[in-house]
């Protein structure tokens, strides 16, 4: 159902790769679970190819091997990694640099907010009398007084009483000290180009009118997300054919609503082509003959 669809399509993006396996009876598999990667173990055999796999859970390690006919109940789908012949490499790991930009970016605007989103000031303290320096003993109760009682949103816009000496001198920040919206923006363009989403779909402010949303939408289903489920309907028909001769597993495209303005334009094409048979427009059109 959807939900196992969801666990297994969120674990290969998320983690590079995705399991299912077959449950039921040994002789017809009758149901299909999802398995968390990170508790995935692969046990290659003599030539490297898997023989089984080990799953863990609980302080426990089950290995789910082949059957007597040799069918794996286990279904491996991995992104490409270039330095693992077993393992697929997370879209995240490629974008690693720029998610942490972008959580820098998030820190940092949080702790602007939190000190009205200026560095405060500076109190300085001047007395020839008493000496141009603090006993340490001053020194921390000041600090101390100064994170307690004027820190942090709940203490903005508290008066501070200064005691004599003392003197506050306000400081800002420049604009271009200010500019880390647009560094955080650049870096979730770039996080989104990791998993293939348009960075028009991100609402980033400039980047989308209506009608290149519109556009970057069909772009993405057309280029990321229908290959990726045709991949992974490929596999698993691949998988259960074993078990299950003859079934084929295929996705149904043709109720993407992306996809409406791209079918209306074939649909009228083949209609004006009137060189072609009604079978040959049918089959065109992706229908039975």
């Amino acid at each position: 159902g959807p939900d196992l669809m969801e666990a297994f399509f969120g674990n290969l993006q998320t983690a590079g790769n995705a399991y299912l396996e077959a449950g039921g009876d040994d002789q017809t598999p009758s149901e299909l679970y999802a398995l968390r990667p990170d508790r995935m173990t692969l046990v290659p055999g003599p030539r490297g190819w898997p023989l089984a796999y080990d799953y863990q859970a609980g302080g426990r390690t089950v290995r789910i091997g082949r059957d007597a006919d040799g069918w794996l109940p286990v279904l491996h789908l991995k992104l490409f990694n270039p330095t693992s012949d077993h393992y697929g490499l997370s879209p995240l790991e490629a974008a690693a640099f720029a998610i942490d930009v972008h959580n820098a970016s998030s820190a940092w605007n949080k702790a602007l907010l939190d000190n009205s989103a200026r560095p405060s000031g500076a109190l300085v303290y001047s007395n020839r009398e008493a000496g141009d320096r603090l006993s340490e003993e001053q020194f921390d109760r000041l600090k101390a007084e100064l994170a307690g009682a004027h820190s942090g949103a709940g203490n903005a816009g508290r008066p501070l009483l200064l005691e004599g000496g003392l003197d506050w001198r306000a400081m800002s920040l420049t604009p271009a000290g200010m500019e880390f919206t647009d560094g955080k923006h650049a870096a979730a363009r770039e996080i989104a180009l990791a998993f293939g989403v348009p960075p028009q779909l991100l609402g980033v402010p400039g980047d989308a009118t209506y009608a290149n949303y519109r556009e970057a939408n069909a772009a993405f289903w057309r280029h990321t997300v229908a290959p990726l489920v045709e991949r992974a309907a490929r596999a698993m028909t691949a998988w259960l054919e074993v078990k299950f001769p003859g079934v084929r597993i295929a996705p149904d495209l043709d109720a993407v609503p992306a996809f409406s303005a791209e079918r209306d334009a074939l649909w009228a094409r083949l209609d004006a082509a009137s060189f072609l048979t009604p079978e040959e427009r049918r089959r065109l059109a992706g229908l039975d003959g």
